[in-house]
C-alpha cells in the first residue's frame, strides 16, 4: 500500500479545478472531464488505482440525472465534491491509522509483543547486579599477638591492597511462585587457606504459598536468620565488617537448610523501603521465621546428622512522623561438631564429645533507622563450644556479647555522607575456629561512608581494639591495643 501525505494538496487543487470546469459545462459533458481529470492524476501516480476507483463511484453516486437541462449550480457541484473530498480524507485517515500501526511493530508495539509472546520465559525474569569491595588495611601498632579478625582475613600486617568481595548475582520471580536467587563471590580469602577463588555463597529457592507471597518456604544455602546485623547485606553496611559477638554464631552468615517465613504485604513493603530508600535495611527475612540448617557453616557438609533448630521474629514499625523502628528477637538451638587438631608441645589433641557439642543461644535487636540519626543495638547469650584452659577438651561454655553503633545519614551536594562509631564486644568460645578457642573481644569503630554517586562509595575506618584474642594460632593469646585503619571502594553494579 503507497500513499503520500503531501500529494493531498494536489488532490484538493485537482478538484477544485474539476469543480470549476463542471460549473462551465453540462453534466455529461463535466462527467467526461471529470473521468479524463481522473485517469491523469492516476496515470500521473496522484492517485493509486483504488483511490480512482472510489472517485468515478462516488462520481456515479453523486450524478443526479442522465441529462440536465441547465448546467449545475455551483453550489450544487461545491456539495457534490465536498462530499468525494470528505470520502478522500476519511481514507486517508485509515490509511494514517494502518501505517501508524505498522510503525509500531518496530518501536514500543513491538516489545510489548515480543513481552507478551515471552511472559511465561523464565529467563525474561532474572536480573542481574553485584559489588566489588577493594579494600587496603594497615596495622600500626600492637601489643602482644599478630592481630587476627576472623571476619577479614586481609587484616594481615604482611597484606595491603586486595578485593575483600566481588559478588554477582542472579534472582528473579520465575512465576507467581516461584523466586530464584544465586550468589557467587570471587574473594581474598577461600576456606581459611588465604588463596584467591570462586565460591558459592547463596543458591535458593523461595516457594510462595500464595500469590501475595507473604507465606513463603526457602530451601537452600542462605542466610541463617539470627541478629540483625548477620542479615544486612555487606553492600549496606557501613562498618567494614560485622561485630564478632553475633558472626560467631555462624561465620559466614550461610547454611543449608530450610526455612518457613510469613511477612504481611505492609512487612514486606517496608523491608525493601528500607533498602531501597538506602536507610541500609537488612532485607526481607519475615517477620517470623522458623527452620532447620545444618549448622557446620556455609559449603559444609552435615557432621553429625542433626540440624539446628531457629526461630526469629522481627516488626519494622513505622512512627507517625514517618520514622522507621525494628524490633526482634532470635534464638537456636543444635549441636556443632567443632574441627579438632593437635596443639602444643608436646601435641595434645583436644576431646571433644562424639556427635557434637552442645550450641545455643538467645539475642534481641533494636534499630533506630538513621533519618538522620540512627541507633543499632544487639546482644546475645547462650552457650557453645569452647576450648578449656588447659588445651585438653572442647565444652559447652557460656557466651555473650553484642554491640552498640551510632550512625547519622545526610545528603549533601557533594554526595551521600554516613559517619558511624560502633563498640563491639564478645567474651565466648570461637567455635568455627580450629580447636575452638576462647576469644575475648573489645574494640572500637569510628568511620565515615561517602557516596558521591549511588554506584560508588568510599569508607574509611580507624579501629581501637583494646583486647582482641589471636584464635588462629596456638597458644590463642590476646593482643591489646592494637591500631589499624581500613579504606574501602565499593561500585555497585
Amino acid at each position: 500500500m503507497r500513499h503520500k501525505p503531501d500529494g493531498t494538496i494536489k488532490k484538493l487543487a485537482a478538484f477544485a479545478g474539476a469543480a470549476l470546469c463542471g460549473w462551465a459545462l453540462t453534466a455529461s459533458a463535466a462527467d467526461e472531464a471529470m473521468l479524463k481529470l481522473l485517469k491523469v492524476l492516476r496515470d500521473r501516480g496522484s492517485l493509486t488505482e483504488q483511490e480512482y476507483k472510489d472517485l468515478v463511484k462516488s462520481s456515479e453516486q453523486t450524478h443526479v440525472a442522465p441529462a440536465l437541462s441547465r448546467p449545475p449550480s455551483f453550489e450544487d457541484r461545491l456539495t457534490a465534491d465536498e462530499r468525494v473530498l470528505q470520502r478522500i480524507e476519511s481514507d486517508l485517515q485509515q490509511q494514517r491509522k494502518a501505517v501508524s500501526e505498522l510503525k509500531g511493530l518496530t518501536d514500543g508495539t513491538s516489545s510489548a509483543l515480543v513481552r507478551s509472546a515471552l511472559k511465561d520465559k523464565w529467563y525474561e525474569h532474572i536480573s542481574l547486579r553485584g559489588y566489588v569491595q577493594f579494600r587496603f588495611n594497615h596495622v600500626f601498632s600492637r601489643n602482644g599477638p599478630e592481630l587476627d579478625v576472623p571476619a577479614d582475613r586481609m587484616v594481615r600486617e604482611a597484606e595491603s591492597f586486595g578485593i575483600r568481595r566481588g559478588r554477582f548475582i542472579l534472582s528473579g520471580d520465575v512465576t507467581d511462585h516461584l523466586f530464584l536467587y544465586g550468589q557467587s563471590d570471587y574473594n581474598a580469602s577461600v576456606g581459611g587457606t588465604g588463596d584467591t577463588g570462586l565460591q558459592m555463597r547463596d543458591l535458593y529457592a523461595d516457594i510462595a504459598l500464595d500469590k501475595d507471597k507473604e507465606f513463603r518456604f526457602r530451601v537452600g544455602q542462605s542466610k541463617v536468620p539470627f541478629g540483625w546485623v548477620n542479615l544486612q547485606s555487606s553492600q549496606n553496611r557501613g562498618p567494614l565488617e560485622r561485630p564478632d559477638a553475633l558472626n560467631s554464631a555462624a561465620e559466614g552468615e550461610r547454611d543449608v537448610g530450610v526455612y518457613f517465613m510469613w511477612a504481611s504485604q505492609e512487612a514486606r513493603t517496608r523491608f525493601k523501603d528500607l533498602v531501597r530508600l538506602g536507610l541500609k535495611g537488612s532485607g526481607d527475612y519475615g517477620v517470623v521465621a522458623v527452620g532447620a540448617y545444618s549448622g557446620q557453616g556455609p559449603n559444609r557438609s552435615d557432621s553429625n546428622g542433626e540440624p539446628h533448630v531457629l526461630a526469629r521474629a522481627s516488626y519494622p514499625f513505622k512512627l507517625a512522623n514517618g520514622q522507621f523502628f525494628e524490633l526482634g528477637a532470635h534464638a537456636y538451638h543444635g549441636r556443632f561438631v567443632p574441627t579438632v587438631s593437635a596443639i602444643g608441645a608436646p601435641a595434645l589433641l583436644p576431646v571433644a564429645a562424639g556427635g557434637g557439642v552442645a550450641d545455643r543461644r538467645a539475642g534481641i535487636n533494636a534499630i533506630w533507622y538513621p533519618q538522620p540519626f540512627g541507633i543499632e543495638a544487639e546482644w546475645n547469650v547462650g552457650e557453645g563450644p569452647e576450648l578449656s584452659p588447659n588445651f585438653r577438651s572442647i565444652t559447652s561454655e557460656f557466651l555473650h556479647g553484642g554491640y552498640v553503633q551510632l550512625n547519622y545519614r545526610q545528603m549533601t551536594s557533594y554526595g551521600l555522607l554516613f559517619p558511624f562509631s560502633r563498640w563491639n564486644f564478645y567474651d565466648g568460645g570461637r567455635k568455627f575456629g580450629g580447636n575452638a578457642p576462647a576469644s575475648k573481644i573489645n574494640e572500637l569503630d569510628l568511620g565515615i561512608e561517602w557516596s558521591p554517586w549511588p554506584e560508588v562509595e568510599m569508607t574509611l575506618v580507624y579501629t581501637r581494639s583494646f583486647e582482641r584474642t589471636n584464635t588462629r594460632t596456638f597458644p590463642y593469646a590476646n593482643t591489646e591495643d592494637a591500631n589499624r585503619v581500613g579504606m574501602q571502594l565499593q561500585w555497585n553494579f
